[in-house]
């Protein structure tokens, strides 16, 4: 909360003090919720603008535009979106917005750096707050071709920590607080606000008769799906009934659904592609076994989503942040590998007991997370760069 100070008692001769107004906030980001490659990242930077917005902030998000999505309109919260650009032009789109003077009125500028930032920076001198959900190392060769990649770890690695030198930085996890020190940026500007996580409704589900896997997020080759494909495989001779759910869309689907159709499992896979919040809940909460097979996750939104519904968890120990979203042995199992995690998955659909204590675990474990303390930690930071 800014420092509202106190208004003058009238008749001393003096004219009352002006409260100052909440500053607005633009944040910077590729993309949003409504494009159909965003993810957990955009949910974070929209809760969190929501929140300001309520609060009395004004809030403008710029991101990418895409078919369906206007360029321009306010939410019922009353954050603004602006859309322009595309995957790679949204960068160069959001320093035309600002020389055009679309940020008058903001205050501070949050950059959300999903690998590459927009560089706001250079060509501003109001504040900026980098949000880093996570380092992108791994992740740059496997998404784009060897010269792009190097392009982008040396954006990310070396220009950019250089270019927000005496930046506030926030990002989700202790982790990728770890990981931003080893590229140079002084843990002492680092907040971690960890992601929330909406309220089961509270609405029974039962638990399907059938073992069920689930599988929810983004389809993009670093969430590495096809390892939940082979636990499928592997384990359908002892379970016959087993069944995994895909939940989520991306441009990798025709190559899960071919490696679906390699594996011999087409039959026992369900591709659902982008699910409500009402579907999301009974997936979660009808599921044996959530898995999370990512690359790299700044933190694992979908770990505390299907917590939140008594489901557990296996994710692998060095994906960065789901080795603090998830409390291995307490609330889900952390694998070393994909031998263990497959092998994991088996002894859990094996063992009821065990599943049932670690879903016990983890739903404790999720009461820990709201998105309206995610956005009252985030408010601080915003009003401790303006001052």
């Amino acid at each position: 909360m800014p420092n509202l100070g106190r208004r003058d008692r009238p008749g001393l001769g003096r004219r009352p003090e002006r409260r100052p107004e909440r500053p607005g906030i633009a944040i910077l980001n590729w993309r949003d919720t409504g494009h159909p490659e965003g993810g957990g990242s955009e949910l974070y930077a929209e809760e969190v603008a929501a929140y300001l917005a309520r609060r009395g902030h004004r809030v403008t998000i710029f991101c990418a535009a895409y078919d369906g999505a206007p360029a321009d309109e306010t939410t019922a919260d009353g954050v603004r979106f602006l859309r322009n650009g595309g995957r790679r032009t949204v960068y160069l789109h959001a320093f035309a917005q600002w020389i055009r003077g679309g940020f008058r009125g903001h205050d501070v500028i949050v950059d959300v750096q999903n690998g590459m930032p927009c560089l706001a920076r250079l060509y501003t001198r109001r504040p900026v707050i980098v949000l880093v959900h996570h380092v992108h190392r791994e992740q740059w060769r496997v998404v784009l071709g060897p010269l792009a990649a190097r392009f982008g770890w040396w954006v990310e690695s070396w220009l950019s920590p250089r270019v927000h030198r005496g930046c506030q930085y926030v990002t989700v996890s202790e982790v990728t607080r770890r990981e931003l020190a080893e590229l140079g940026v002084d843990p002492a500007r680092v907040a971690v606000v960890h992601n929330g996580t909406p309220v089961a409704p509270d609405r029974p589900v039962a638990r399907s008769a059938d073992p069920s896997l689930l599988v929810l997020g983004r389809l993009v080759p670093h969430k590495r799906v096809e390892i939940a494909l082979r636990a499928l495989a592997e384990l359908a001779p002892e379970h016959p009934s087993l069944t995994l759910t895909v939940a989520g869309r991306g441009w990798w689907l025709p190559e899960l659904q071919a490696e679906a159709d390699r594996l011999g499992v087409a039959d026992r896979v369900r591709f659902a592609g982008f699910v409500d919040d009402e579907e999301k809940h009974e997936l979660l909460a009808s599921s044996w076994l959530h898995l999370a097979p990512s690359l790299k996750e700044g933190w694992g939104l979908s770990v505390i989503e299907a917590a939140a519904h008594g489901t557990p968890s296996i994710a692998f120990a060095a994906a960065g942040g789901v080795a603090e979203s998830i409390q291995d042995g307490e609330t889900g199992l952390l694998a070393a590998d994909e031998d263990e995690f497959v092998a994991m998955t088996g002894k859990l659909l094996a063992n009821q007991a065990d599943r049932e204590h670690l879903g016990e675990g983890a739903r404790l474990h999720a009461r820990n997370y709201s998105w309206d303390e995610t956005g009252r930690q985030f408010a601080a930071i915003v009003s401790a760069c303006r001052s």
